[in-house]
Order: structure tokens, then C-alpha cells, then sequence
């Protein structure tokens, strides 16, 4: 999933084992960089009835869901758009200028259609699942490993953090948000049962043409997002949600991001370009008491383009 897998189960040590078998296996499935992936014979078929597995049809089906509950700043069918932008391939194999590529796909979520055992894009649409996918998996592999007999589990892929059940301590989890411009957490969220992911665009950077370009696309421009927020941390009961608001309020922008959290129950933090650290209403809940830092140091950015 182009992303480092962490994964902590209190319990039988063997689930260990399960937990990376079945995390190989949805990336087998679902990544746009694996030519036999079910995404890739699905993108291949585009226009077409494809079969597809309950994890794929799962997939897509909260794709779609999700691209109506943020009203399109999530977009499972950006392909084009990211491709265009340069971001052709896996991360670590892009280099730091690749160029824009050619790409025919379009946009097209609401008229993705699904019945039993089988899914069919739009002629010329492209299905990209994104961070979802990272979210998903670990919220799938958790349930999973708890009905296997874990007392906990915490499974964190590449920033999207699902924890449920006892923690090593034998009470809840604590999960550390981390910022790029800070060496020290920038804060500690206490949760029992649920999710937490972020989104930013100072990590996945290259440069193209001059300019540099991040791989969170702007469903109204089609271009990497320019916003004035940088990075987003959302709690949500469940990882695929906490990564879809998190890419929304990163969109939404300030001053007031956190309107895209209307609704949902989500709460979360985001830091500006300025440095300053922002936090919806709720998110003390999750603080245990400990004030978020203010604002963070504003580097020279030149320097993070094409961190890994």
C-alpha cells in the first residue's frame, strides 16, 4: 500500500502472523501499482461488468459512500487526475521531478454501479481507492483478528490507526500524532475504540516543472490542492471514515476547517502553513486533559520535497 505496516495484538503472538498474511492479501487487491490487482483488471475494464471479491465490493461500495458523505472532496475516480499530476507509480519509485503523465480518464463516482459479485465503472473512468484503502484494511483486519481470539488490536498503515479491545497496559490506547515540523508528538489522543488518520500534503511531495506538486488532488480543479491547512488528524469510530474527513477539512481549508466534520461526530486538529495548531470543539475529549501546543516552528518547505 506504499506504506510501512505497524501491528500490536494483545494475545496469541500468532495472529501477528494472520494480521500481515491478510494486510498482503487486500494489497494484492486493491493497489493501482499491482497489474493483477482486482483495481487494475477492474480500471482495465472500464465500461464493463467486472467480478470482483466481497473485500473489493466492500471497497467500492464506501468509496461511493464516502464520496457522498464529503460532498466529492473525496473522489474515488481521480486516477487521471493524480496520473497527470506526475504520480504514475509507486512513491519510493517516482524520483523527485517526474513529469505530468497523459491520462484519458475522468472523473465519474455517481455513475459507478454495483450488483452482487460484480462492479462497473463508467467508459473512460478510472477507480483510485486512496487512502480509503489503507483505512479500510486496517478497520478489516482488526475486526478480524479479534473474532480470532485478540484481546486488542492495534493496526496503524501508514498513518490510518484502528485500535480496539485492551491495550498492552491492559486499559485503552494512546495514539501519538505526529507532525513533519516537529520532533516531539504534537499531541496524544486516548481512545478505546475506533480510528484515527491523517492527511497532509508535506510528505508526498515532488517536484514537477518547477512547481511542486503533493498527491491530494482537488476534485474541482484536478490539481494538487492548494490550501492554506497542511495537515489534518481525525478520530472517527472507523478508519475509512477518519480518512475521508481527515482529506476534507484538509480541502475544506480555514478559516473555519472543521465545518466537513458537520454531522459526523468526527473531531480532529490541523496546522496551517503559519504553524498554528487549530482544534475542533470536541477534540478535548480525547486529551485527557493535556492543552495542544500552540503553534509549531514554519521550517524552509524546499526541504521536504520528495520525503518519503
Amino acid at each position: 500500500m506504499g506504506s510501512d505496516a505497524h501491528v500490536v495484538v494483545v494475545g496469541d503472538p500468532a495472529l501477528v502472523d494472520v494480521a500481515r498474511a491478510r494486510i498482503d492479501d487486500l494489497e494484492q487487491r486493491w493497489s493501482r501499482f499491482i497489474a493483477s490487482s482486482e483495481v487494475s483488471r477492474l480500471n482495465a475494464r472500464s465500461g464493463e461488468w467486472a467480478p470482483v471479491s466481497p473485500d473489493t465490493a466492500l471497497l467500492i461500495e464506501l468509496a461511493v459512500e464516502a464520496w457522498h458523505l464529503s460532498g466529492g472532496a473525496y473522489d474515488p475516480t481521480l486516477l487521471g487526475a493524480v496520473t497527470r499530476a506526475g504520480y504514475d507509480r509507486s512513491f519510493e519509485s517516482l524520483g523527485p521531478a517526474p513529469p505530468p503523465r497523459y491520462s484519458p480518464l475522468a472523473p465519474g463516482a455517481d455513475r459507478i454501479e454495483l450488483r452482487p459479485g460484480s462492479v462497473r465503472l463508467p467508459p473512460g473512468v478510472g477507480f483510485d481507492p486512496g487512502g480509503i484503502g489503507k483505512g479500510l484494511a486496517a478497520d478489516i483486519v482488526v475486526g478480524e483478528l479479534l473474532v480470532a481470539g485478540a484481546d486488542g488490536v492495534c493496526v496503524n498503515l501508514g498513518g490510518d490507526v484502528r485500535v480496539a479491545g485492551v491495550g498492552p497496559d491492559g486499559e485503552g490506547w494512546t495514539i501519538a500524532v505526529h507532525h513533519p515540523w516537529s520532533d516531539v508528538p504534537l499531541a496524544r489522543l486516548g481512545i478505546a475504540d475506533g480510528a484515527v488518520a491523517t492527511s497532509t500534503t508535506l510528505l508526498r511531495r515532488w517536484e514537477s516543472k518547477g512547481t511542486v506538486r503533493h498527491h491530494l488532488i482537488d476534485p474541482q480543479t484536478g490539481r494538487p490542492a492548494e490550501t492554506d491547512i497542511n495537515f489534518v488528524s481525525v478520530v472517527s469510530g472507523q478508519a475509512w471514515m477518519a480518512e475521508v474527513l481527515a482529506k476534507a477539512v484538509l480541502l475544506h481549508g480555514g478559516p473555519h476547517p472543521f465545518d466537513a466534520l458537520g454531522g459526523t461526530a468526527g473531531q480532529g486538529l490541523a496546522v496551517d502553513g503559519r504553524g498554528t495548531v487549530l482544534a475542533s470543539p470536541g477534540l478535548h475529549l480525547y486529551l485527557d486533559g493535556v492543552p495542544l501546543r500552540r503553534s509549531l516552528r514554519v521550517p524552509d518547505l524546499s526541504r521536504t520535497v520528495g520525503a518519503a
